[in-house]
């Protein structure tokens, strides 16, 4: 537990990944967000300097997890005079998914800095990363891995090593991908369901034993019903994600229409204003009399 940790992006995700690893005995030396009263109120629970300087983060620390929105904020945060300034000996976990090749541009820097980078693509949400059980996978070097396995070790239930950077990432965007295309089917039919006027506590428990049955019923299903759409994985991020996967299916020159069908409705909720809720509520398109003028949104 003697390695230092900094984290960039103290959100949801990464404010949590820092408690969890204090509790365990690690030092949590530095913590940054582009939104300082973030850090500020993680740096209340664990310690450690509040900075807005992204070098300062790399100068107080051995391990540096960032936990950042998008392609763009992985691309400023790794410039060369910012976490890779005077970046000898660290290593980076970076757990924000992002898509692939930037995980394989970012080992590349790290490399060229004498840096160690890996990606940590996490299929988890807000509770397994404070009690420590996210499900990890993992894309990099071998023997980065081994380096930084025993704090991923503190911070997960399940690890799993894809392969070299880059790979992890890829997984994690089919694991969104097909999560969201879930997500809207089940929306979907909960919502004829109750278009048809069925009872939906019941239409759900048969849901759960039958072939409709899924984890998105489990987490989402009751939340679809009630509009409890509290966030855990926005519908932005569900369209980032499966923006990522539409990326990929045509490098790889494929149609998915299923996932192109998905990412239009979660494009259609942040056209909406709607793109701060929970992915639960792609529901909200679905159900009769919630959200009438998608319709025209939509046309």
């Amino acid at each position: 537990m003697s390695e230092r940790i900094g984290i960039v992006g103290t959100g949801r995700m990464g404010a949590n990944m820092a408690r969890r690893l204090k509790d365990v005995g690690y030092t949590i030396a530095a913590l940054y967000d582009v939104q300082p009263e973030s850090a500020r109120a993680a740096a209340a629970d664990t310690g450690g300097e509040v900075t807005q300087l992204l070098p300062r983060v790399t100068e107080l620390s051995d391990v540096i997890i960032t936990v950042v929105p998008d392609d763009a904020a992985m691309y400023a945060i790794f410039r060369e005079d910012q976490l890779l300034s005077n970046a000898g000996g660290k290593l980076f976990v970076n757990c924000a998914t992002v898509t692939p090749s930037v995980h394989v541009d970012v080992e590349r820097m790290a490399a060229s800095a004498g840096a160690q980078s890996l990606e940590a693509c996490m299929a988890s949400s807000i509770t397994q990363a404070r009690n420590g059980t996210l499900y990890l996978m993992i894309g990099g070097k071998r023997e980065t891995f081994d380096r930084a396995r025993p704090l991923l070790e503190k911070m997960s239930a399940s690890l799993k090593y894809i392969g070299e950077a880059g790979s992890a990432a890829q997984v994690k965007a089919l694991v969104n991908m097909v999560m969201n295309i879930n997500t809207a089917g089940l929306a979907e039919g909960l919502g004829l369901g109750s278009a048809l006027g069925l009872d939906l506590a019941m239409l759900r428990d048969v849901f759960s034993q039958t072939g409709a049955n899924s984890r998105v019923l489990e987490t989402d299903g009751e939340d679809m019903q009630n509009r409890d759409h509290d966030v855990y994985f926005s519908a932005e991020h569900a369209a980032k994600d499966s923006g990522i996967a539409l990326s990929l299916a045509r490098d790889a020159d494929l149609r998915l229409p299923l996932s192109e069908a998905t990412y239009e409705q979660y494009e259609l909720m942040k056209r909406l204003g709607l793109g701060g809720l929970d992915k639960s509520g792609v529901s909200e398109l679905t159900f009769p009399g919630r959200h009438p003028q998608h319709a025209t949104a939509h046309a």
